[in-house]
């Protein structure tokens, strides 16, 4: 059994998309941002960054004491690697899955989270931001309509952690309708992984803990 240390977050649903596609058993630990509890020194023991997701793996193939992973990517990674699913062992293919993981963590991730900050929860409005960041959230959703022009999966043919690191990235641009229009690519993709059995399995939890 392996513990999410969770809150219905972007990055968290990642990790239970994850889980619900490999199978693995897991159980939802709350960790309940507006009440601090990401700052309390037994979460801090497994997330020293105070951020979520984090997961305790209980079980380890290594058959040794449990194993903690915080950071999304590398939680992504070690499932991955834990039960052979989702990341290629071909040197190219696993390659481009990981640079397309790293774009997510490192440019998608942060521009949408400052994008959101800024046009919707900052005390005093900066159009100067709030501009700066829709650009750059427009320009990467630009790139990654560009990558899903020729192939059906973000990495290629097959579907992979780079997919489910996207996807919970795209959702808060439902609300954007002209956005799908002018990147259709990235409507047909989000489309297919949002049909999936897990992605909708996933979200269903986070419906079901946050009620």
């Amino acid at each position: 059994m392996i513990d999410v240390y969770y809150w219905p977050t972007k990055n968290a649903h990642k990790v239970t998309m994850m889980l619900e596609e490999t199978g693995l058993g897991y159980n939802l630990v709350p960790v309940n941002l507006g009440s601090g509890d990401h700052f309390k020194p037994d979460f801090l023991k497994i997330s020293p960054n105070n951020r979520l997701p984090a997961i305790v793996d209980n079980e380890p193939t290594d058959g040794g004491e449990p194993v903690s992973v915080f950071e999304s990517g590398a939680i992504l990674v070690y499932l991955a690697e834990r039960t052979g699913r989702l990341l290629p062992t071909d040197m190219r293919q696993r390659t481009v899955v990981l640079e397309w993981l790293c774009w997510q963590v490192s440019g998608l991730g942060p521009t949408v989270m400052q994008q959101e900050h800024f046009a919707h929860y900052a005390s005093e409005r900066i159009d100067y931001a709030v501009a700066r960041f829709n650009a750059e959230t427009r320009r990467l959703y630009a790139v990654l309509d560009r990558q899903l022009a020729t192939r059906p999966f973000v990495a290629g043919d097959e579907f992979s952690i780079a997919d489910i690191a996207i996807y919970p990235w795209i959702v808060p641009w439902l609300d954007d309708p002209q956005c799908f229009a002018v990147f259709a690519n990235v409507k047909r993709w989000f489309e297919v992984v949002g049909q999936r059995r897990a992605t909708r399995a996933a979200y269903a939890r986070a419906d079901t803990f946050a009620a």
